[in-house]
């Protein structure tokens, strides 16, 4: 570890003796940095420069401007499917997606979350992409599909929980877990057990003071009957930025409607351009609907 990343942890360690909430602010704003702004691709400029562009602003209130999302859509508007990107991601991640749905007859809607590809900012969090989705699902109407990687499975699963409506989900590489995606924070950085609690307390009393048990509700196995659509749930076994432990969650929690698909040499994000990948998803999102049974 380097000497600086070793000091930021000693010195909020002891912070979250001395000063809790000043330690479980800074806490969470390293928890919710992204770790770099990737590029977008030469493969997605085509896709990236033909998408309608704009914007959604969120979270302003008592005096604060908020933040903003980037938003693309493509499509005459008919059968919306929203795509969700991953953590220190960008939409771009999802152009053979959005390129296969388009091709079909669907309308596909994606967004760089704040501090994500083009959108402002240096941090984001599950809340503003649960809010982003709701202000898409607002303007686009019932999706006909929603597809999601790593982080923002998570994060669709709680706004699809929470009122979004979506005919079927797709979760790719995706964190089931908040409670292990906190465990992996936690020793990435060397927090203490204090620190994290103090962290905990800055998202309870700051972020959502009006949603009690906000840690329970971001597990994928609260309230999965919420969710009353098919899902496909595909994952590398050897994935190295999130263990196939997070799909098993996730299969379970959606036992009855779920059909899981291990993958072998695709890791994390090799997974997003994968042809037969690619094309599973664009069949399973573009069939009728039908029982969908749960299998490795």
């Amino acid at each position: 570890m380097f000497p600086k990343a070793l000091l930021v942890r000693a010195t909020l360690n002891t912070a979250a003796y001395i000063a809790p909430a000043l330690a479980g602010r800074a806490v969470f704003h390293l928890f919710v940095r992204p770790a770099g702004r990737p590029r977008v691709k030469p493969a997605e400029e085509p896709l990236m420069a033909a998408a309608r562009v704009g914007r959604i602003r969120i979270g302003g209130q008592a005096g604060k401007s908020g933040k903003e999302a980037v938003t693309y859509a493509w499509g005459d508007g008919r059968r919306p499917v929203l795509l969700v990107h991953g953590w220190s991601s960008r939409a771009s991640r999802l152009a053979a997606f959005a390129e296969a749905l388009l091709d079909r007859g669907y309308s596909p809607v994606a967004f760089d979350a704040p501090g994500h590809g083009d959108a402002p900012g240096r941090t984001g969090n599950i809340l503003e992409y649960r809010a982003i989705i709701r202000e898409l699902h607002a303007l686009h109407g019932d999706f006909e599909a929603v597809v999601a990687h790593s982080f923002g499975v998570s994060a669709a699963l709680f706004a699809l929980r929470d009122g979004v409506r979506a005919r079927r989900f797709v979760g790719i590489s995706g964190v089931g877990s908040f409670a292990l995606l906190t465990a992996w924070f936690q020793g990435a950085f060397g927090m203490g057990d204090r620190a994290m609690r103090a962290m905990r307390r800055h998202v309870e009393r700051r972020l959502a003071p009006d949603e009690p048990g906000v840690w329970e509700h971001l597990e994928a196995a609260w309230r999965p009957g919420d969710l009353d659509a098919p899902v496909l749930l595909v994952h590398d076994e050897a994935d190295g930025m999130v263990p196939l432990a997070h799909a098993h969650v996730l299969a379970e929690a959606h036992a009855e409607r779920a059909r899981l698909v291990v993958t072998q040499g695709l890791g994390h994000r090799r997974i997003l351009n994968d042809p037969q990948i690619v094309a599973q998803v664009v069949e399973f999102v573009t069939t009728e609907r039908r029982a969908v049974g749960a299998v490795r």
